[in-house]
């Protein structure tokens, strides 16, 4: 099974959408293996943008993800980080199609609701850096997976 991490940003948690951007990934059959709500402190953002650090909108970047709470995630599923990032839609709004979460929730690219790691290297350095071991509850079966004989 392929793990991923994803984080709600501070405007999707503001706006009250985490449960309806939760049941679109587990709608999705992804199974939350961890999750917690948190400030992120200074530290772990630059930790997490250190690839645009020098960049123009680093500084924003950073502003923003530290402007309020975020609830962080680690998913497990067949295929979860191309699956997520699927259901997520473009980065800018304007162009995610209808039907993802970007394209249905968000207003701007600056405060696009959603974080999602873009590959299996991203996915195991961000997990580390917002998840201890022993934080992640990978010991359950969910019901489809029962259902389907996993």
């Amino acid at each position: 099974m392929e793990r991923t991490f994803t984080a709600l940003k501070p405007d999707a948690v503001k706006r009250g959408l985490i449960a309806k951007i939760i049941e679109r990934i587990e709608n999705k059959g992804y199974k939350i293996i961890g999750m917690k709500m948190m400030n992120v402190p200074l530290e772990l953002a630059e930790k997490h943008y250190a690839e645009h650090f020098g960049k123009p909108f680093y500084n924003s970047l950073i502003e923003y993800i530290t402007s309020g709470p975020v609830v962080a995630m680690v998913l497990e599923g067949d295929n979860v980080i191309l699956g997520l990032r699927h259901i997520v839609g473009k980065t800018n709004p304007d162009e995610a199609d209808v039907g993802t979460i970007r394209g249905d929730f968000c207003t701007t690219k600056e405060y696009n609701s959603i974080h999602a790691s873009d590959s299996i290297e991203s996915a195991e350095r961000e997990i580390n850096l917002w998840f201890k071991k022993e934080e992640l509850c990978d010991n359950y079966k969910t019901s489809l997976e029962i259902l389907m004989g996993k």
